[in-house]
């Protein structure tokens, strides 16, 4: 959220309401919770670290005053520093699918396969509905305002077509569990030696 508060007020200065309602257009809700008072207690934030500044108070009508927050030199530069660090360096993530992916073994075929499906369904949802927005986004929005969300869209259909491979390999045949009651895999990289190797080596 500090991050997409400090994008924004580096275009120009806003007020936080106008910052909720651009989160929303351009559909930061991919990669960040768009949430009111989460964004009002970082704009807090933000000042009292010196990031950003009040810039004016405005008043329409009766409404209540709104006020208006600029990015200071140092909140840019916090800014630009972090965004070149986000781009270039590859951070070290834990996704739950992975985690899931390797524990199927354990789960077995059926209840694998079933699971499996149920995700692709998600998944089909969720590219259908990321389409709709794309589509949405080509007529509206600059194409540099939602890179991100190419890259997010991006990876749905990736992993929309990497799973169905994968439902497809465990149908087929091609991908099978072991029986551990008539198999007994290698479960190690690293070689191990046998007793009568380490008995040799003893002797010697």
């Amino acid at each position: 959220m500090a991050l997409a508060v400090l994008e924004l007020l580096n275009e120009r200065p806003m007020h936080p309401y106008e910052m909720t309602q651009l989160m929303r257009d351009r559909h930061l809700e991919h990669r960040v919770a768009v949430k009111t008072g989460s964004l009002y207690h970082t704009v807090d934030r933000l000042l009292a670290v010196g990031h950003i500044e009040v810039f004016e108070t405005q008043r329409e009508g009766r409404r209540p005053e709104r006020t208006v927050y600029a990015l200071t030199e140092q909140g840019r530069d916090a800014f630009i520093d972090r965004a070149k660090t986000m781009l270039s360096t590859i951070a070290t993530e834990y996704p739950e699918y992975v985690s899931g992916l390797g524990a199927m073994d354990d789960l077995g075929r059926e209840d694998s396969l079933e699971q499996l499906e149920k995700r692709l369904l998600q998944l089909e949802a969720k590219a259908a509905a990321q389409e709709v927005v794309t589509r949405k986004l080509t007529a509206e929005v600059p194409p540099i305002y939602w890179v991100d969300w190419r890259y997010t869209a991006a990876q749905v259909r990736f992993e929309l077509e990497w799973t169905r491979e994968l439902v497809h390999d465990i149908k087929s045949g091609r991908l099978q569990w072991i029986d551990y009651d008539t198999q007994d895999p290698a479960l190690s990289l690293v070689p191990t030696e046998s007793t009568e190797d380490r008995s040799d080596d003893r002797a010697s």
